[in-house]
């Protein structure tokens, strides 16, 4: 028996007079079975056509190969864990959303997976009604890149740097630079209101599109790496600059 299952929608009443283009296509890379089904079948009624794996490795390579709208990846998992997965996509240049969905509680396996790119994180148990939630808050944000409507097509520059959201392509005296999903996000979104300070916890709302209560250290991780990546000198910064005891903002002086 195969070890990717599909959920047949012909049977689900709620979604029969949708077209099969217009469903969302969500890939679960879960290796307990009853949550996985359990999942698909809400997913259902919401206008989602899933796709489970048990295999991390195959799921990898499905994932990899079909380019779904959204994943939804567990960490435990056989033959590849959830945190080689996100890091394995993240590294190929996708940019599909990825909520990682794990038992561990451990806030270093928290950080690191949204560290790796992941968009949201949550821990078993959990209920259907926030894991919908979340499943909805990142699709909508992704169709607003998609359909245009925050202005997808804004090129900013700012001194040697070029930022071009459409294309999510970051260049640095010509040269271009290799960010990660969160990385390009926390950038574009200080590069485009120059000057205005956010606190750590507005960007986690703003670009994780969540609220992480507890979690605004993983702001001060992402700002590092990204520092290193378009900083001459991380530690004299002249792109993006600490407002002391309050966050970040992005210097166009």
């Amino acid at each position: 028996m195969s070890r990717k299952t599909k959920v047949d929608l012909l049977y689900n009443k709620s979604i029969t007079n949708q077209k099969l283009s217009n469903l969302k296509r969500i890939v679960i890379i879960e290796d307990e079975s009853n949550i996985a089904e359990l999942l698909a079948l809400h997913l259902m009624d919401i206008g989602c056509q899933s796709t489970h794996f048990v295999d991390g490795e195959e799921g990898c390579k499905y994932v990899l190969a079909k380019k779904p709208d959204l994943l939804v990846l567990d960490i435990n998992l056989p033959g590849k864990n959830g945190l080689e997965i996100c890091k394995e996509i993240r590294d190929n240049g996708m940019n599909v959303p990825i909520i990682m969905l794990t038992a561990r509680t451990e806030e270093e396996d928290k950080i690191t997976g949204l560290e790796l790119g992941a968009d949201d994180y949550i821990t078993k148990p959990f209920s259907i009604k926030e894991f919908l939630a979340r499943v909805k808050a990142v699709c909508r944000r992704w169709d607003a890149e998609k359909s245009g409507s925050e202005e997808i097509h804004q090129v900013i520059r700012s001194k040697e740097m070029m930022i071009d959201r459409e294309k999510r392509i970051v260049t640095l005296n010509n040269e271009r630079l290799e960010l990660t999903p969160k990385e390009f996000d926390l950038l574009y979104l200080l590069a485009s209101n120059k000057g205005v300070t956010y606190d750590r916890k507005k960007l986690l709302n703003l670009v994780w599109g969540y609220d992480f209560d507890g979690y605004e250290h993983t702001v001060n991780t992402h700002i590092n790496r990204l520092r290193a990546k378009v900083e001459l000198d991380p530690n004299d910064p002249k792109y993006v600059l600490t407002t002391w005891g309050v966050g970040y903002r992005f210097n166009d002086e």
